[in-house]
């Protein structure tokens, strides 16, 4: 009878300890997932607000657009507008000091009768 409420106890112990390390574990899975979404979250308001950028740069006009040819600081981001052709420019959204890392590119016709 005593033997089995050692071994009793054991059990229990080793049954905690079991408990125990897969809670930390699933802790610490929640924790990564949480930091990944959080980086996503992140990542997901940059691009929306590149988009807006973006957006106000399609609606310019022809002398707007030409006005800007080059490479411009815009808030946290940097937009690149080249011409590769007569009637069309190229509106890059970038990210880092040289903006080398492009978010959002599109290219807009602008015809040469067009302010």
């Amino acid at each position: 009878m005593r033997n089995q409420r050692g071994a009793l106890l054991l059990e229990a112990m080793l049954g905690l300890t079991i408990l125990a390390t897969v809670a930390v574990a699933m802790l610490g899975a929640i924790a990564a997932a949480t930091a990944v979404d959080g980086r996503f979250q992140a990542a997901e308001r940059e691009m929306a607000r590149a988009d807006r950028l973006l957006a106000g740069y399609t609606l310019l006009g022809r002398t707007d657009l030409e006005r800007r040819i080059g490479t411009a600081p815009a808030g946290e981001f940097i937009v690149v507008v080249t011409r590769p052709e007569r009637e069309l420019f190229r509106v890059a959204i970038a990210r880092g000091p040289t903006g080398q890392r492009e978010l959002l590119v599109t290219v807009v016709r602008r015809g040469l009768g067009e302010p």
